[in-house]
């Protein structure tokens, strides 16, 4: 193959990964757009509100920058809590961000259980942002296994994942919520589209409740 192939091949796969990371952004959280907005890249930034006033927000991410993010009709807002590792049983549907393991199974580099009126939200296995060969499973959980942590499979159509919770991973709970968490000093991970005059819209925030730091 030519440098100009090997170049473009390269080009190509790494427009692979990050459309594949963006489209998990939005299936795992299920976030209902219109056309134009699906079609728009979509940006992930974690960190927290310095301002928000009216439709406008003000983020200090955690690589250091400040970001202006609008808000509309559309963005959804969704509270984080701090969870019991209990709320990991048979039958519960969570979240979970991971990476791979040598014997096959995935770490968990946290977990987010979601209520039962969320149950199905973005179901599968995809890549994730978290870091290096990072993914995200969300499915129903099977077996528990507690010892040292937990051990535990989780199902989603098509497939199954075995993940390790060690006991120092952070567990929350997501719930609906409102504009009314969004305050200077609250912590979010929010997922945004980037406009045709390169402003941000937030399509989805998850913003911790007494000063939570959503992990996912």
């Amino acid at each position: 193959m030519s440098l100009l192939g090997s170049l473009s091949m390269s080009f190509l796969q790494r427009s692979f990964v990050v459309g594949a990371v963006s489209s998990a952004i939005v299936a795992s959280f299920a976030v209902a757009l219109p056309a134009q907005a699906q079609s728009a890249p979509i940006t992930a930034l974690r960190g927290k509100i310095t301002a928000i006033s009216g439709d406008q927000m003000k983020v200090h991410t955690r690589a250091g920058q400040d970001v202006d993010v609008q808000l509309n009709k559309e963005t959804v807002v969704r509270v984080v809590e701090n969870a019991d590792p209990k709320d990991i049983a048979p039958g519960s549907y969570i979240g979970t961000a991971a990476v791979p393991q040598a014997d096959g199974s995935l770490k968990a580099l946290e977990v987010h259980v979601f209520p039962p009126s969320m149950a199905g939200t973005g179901d599968g296995h995809r890549p994730w942002d978290l870091g290096n060969n990072s993914s995200m499973t969300n499915g129903t959980v099977g077996n528990v296994l507690v010892s040292n942590g937990r051990t535990i499979t989780v199902k989603y159509k098509g497939g199954e994942k075995n993940i390790v919770v060690p006991t120092d991973v952070p567990i929350v709970k997501l719930e609906p919520g409102d504009r009314s968490q969004l305050k200077a000093g609250t912590n979010v991970v929010l997922f945004a589209s980037k406009q045709p005059d390169g402003s941000l819209a937030a399509r989805a925030i998850s913003a911790g409740k007494n000063g939570v730091v959503p992990p996912m």
